[in-house]
């Protein structure tokens, strides 16, 4: 078996690194390089030319749909100052052929406001342009927790 040597240097400070050009540098390169074979650059030509499907109106990140969102935004509960859509209440939000269907818990069973909050998310989803019928299944399983909050929400609470 042969024995291992190891050699140190002293020294009084180390060699500058070569740092990466620019990346504009780089990209006129990349585009002085494709002029020079003929060919044009298409870094990202198909993928901008690809127009975004539509969105029914009714499914997530539709008009209709965001409407509805954007109500449940505005009802704020008594105790906390946070809507109840940030606050993680919301569960799901299903739209189909006007008729709405919300999916919340509350923070507790408990809760001062079990019996006219529900009361009011109809109300209020009901008044969005679009929506004739509405229904809100409260539901406890899986139980709300901090954990649901939205970062907005979070930080309103001073929480982060």
């Amino acid at each position: 078996m042969s024995e291992r040597s190891f050699e140190i240097e002293e020294v009084n400070e180390a060699k500058p690194v070569a740092k990466a050009p620019p990346l504009r540098a780089m990209a006129e390169a990349a585009e002085a390089e494709a002029a020079a074979s003929g060919r044009q650059p298409d870094y990202l030509e198909g993928f901008l030319a690809q127009k975004p499907e539509p969105v029914a109106p009714e499914a997530p990140g539709g008009d209709l749909h965001d409407n509805v969102i954007a109500a449940l935004r505005d009802i704020h509960d008594p105790e906390i100052p946070v809507n109840i859509y940030d606050m993680g209440l919301i569960y799901g939000v299903e739209i189909d052929n006007g008729h709405a269907t919300v999916t919340m818990t509350l923070t507790t069973p408990h809760c001062p406001v079990a019996e006219s909050m529900p009361g009011e998310v109809e109300i209020r989803v009901c008044a969005v342009p679009g929506i004739q019928s509405c229904e809100v299944n409260l539901v406890w399983d899986p139980a709300w927790d901090p954990g649901k909050m939205s970062d907005e929400a979070r930080l309103e609470m001073g929480m982060l």
